[in-house]
């Protein structure tokens, strides 16, 4: 997946990208590893209307290789953009490994 796609939902507004990320683990909590968006993606995700939640936090759906699941990406300020939170069971199952890029299919929800 070299680029990033977009499929436009409502009123133009794009409701999934695709992209390609690099998994990382906090350094504050080692049990923690993250993906961080894209520029263009996090503009996506700033785009959709939703409802507010805590910590500026915005609910998704996340397609890595067979595995789906819901949760929430949260805004970074060092960086701009949002972080997805990539819990244990999908690496296991997915094989992931920090330092490797990792094919993301997300959409937001409302």
């Amino acid at each position: 997946m070299a680029g990033r796609e977009e499929m436009a939902g409502r009123a133009g507004v794009p409701e999934r990208c695709l992209f390609r990320a690099t998994l990382w683990r906090a350094e504050a909590q080692d049990a923690w590893y993250f993906l961080t968006l894209p520029p263009d993606a996090s503009a996506t995700v700033r785009q959709r209307p939703r409802a507010p939640r805590g910590f500026g936090s915005v609910r998704v759906e996340v397609t890595v290789g067979g595995t789906t699941w819901r949760t929430s990406v949260f805004p970074d300020a060092a960086s701009g953009c949002f972080v997805l939170p990539v819990k244990k069971a999908v690496r296991l199952a997915e094989d992931l490994e920090e330092g490797e890029p990792v094919d993301v299919e997300l959409e937001v929800l409302e």
